[in-house]
């Protein structure tokens, strides 16, 4: 069972910061400790830099207009990525920080997982709440993703490959371990949609709509695969 840290000094308002504008930057400034990062899950925020071009500047704090999701019985999986499932072992948190630190990669364009983000996302798997779910071929990572569990809600955070298909093996087997009794009422955040993903079944819901079903994903039990 994942470990309840101290409640976070900071408070998002964030039905001001919605009525006030109308877009997906909603708050600027307080700190990456675990009570904070939880807090801002369960009102429906995440953390993302602004820019990497001042690695000490502020941390922003997201709520999307429009909010890219995956319902668990949307996954698109075709029939070629089936075959690469089969070539791949799915493993579940046995190589967290390796995984972030492939989602981290400078190398990739637009990165945004700088020393900050990768410190508080393993403070949190320590504390049982952030996961990775790993694609391994030969005993070599290939792919995988990282997010947060908090009740039905599985908060995707980023995802990398190393060889072909591989992080979507990894999305194919985070799907199979939320497919459980209470499947049809969980939900895979992946903060905003691209074509990519959109291709594999995610759409777009309305901010209103993520955060009226928030409290009731938030109710929900924890998917056994994360303890």
């Amino acid at each position: 069972m994942p470990v309840e840290p101290p409640p976070s000094r900071w408070r998002f308002d964030v039905a001001a910061a919605i009525e006030h504008g109308g877009d997906d930057l909603v708050a600027v400034g307080g700190d990456l400790e675990p009570g904070t990062l939880l807090e801002a899950y369960r009102q429906g925020l995440f953390p993302m830099p602004v820019s990497s071009v001042r690695p000490d500047g502020p941390m922003a704090w997201w709520s999307p207009v429009r909010r890219g999701v995956l319902p668990i019985d949307g996954l698109r999986v075709s029939r070629s990525l089936r075959r690469a499932c089969r070539s791949f072992e799915i493993r579940v948190d046995t190589a967290f920080a390796e995984v972030v630190d492939g989602c981290a990669d400078p190398s990739r364009p637009h990165g945004w997982i700088d020393e900050r983000i990768r410190a508080a996302y393993l403070h949190l798997h320590e504390l049982g709440w952030a996961h990775s779910v790993e694609a391994w071929r030969d005993g070599r990572l290939e792919g995988g993703l990282y997010g947060v569990a908090i009740g039905g809600l599985f908060a995707g955070e980023s995802m990398f490959h190393r060889a072909r298909d591989a992080s979507k093996v990894a999305l194919v087997g985070l799907v199979e371990l939320l497919s459980d009794d209470d499947a049809g009422n969980r939900l895979v955040d992946v903060q905003w949609s691209t074509p990519h993903l959109a291709s594999l079944g995610v759409r777009e819901m309305t901010r209103k709509d993520y955060l009226a079903r928030l409290s009731r994903l938030l109710a929900l039990p924890r998917p056994v695969a994360f303890g």
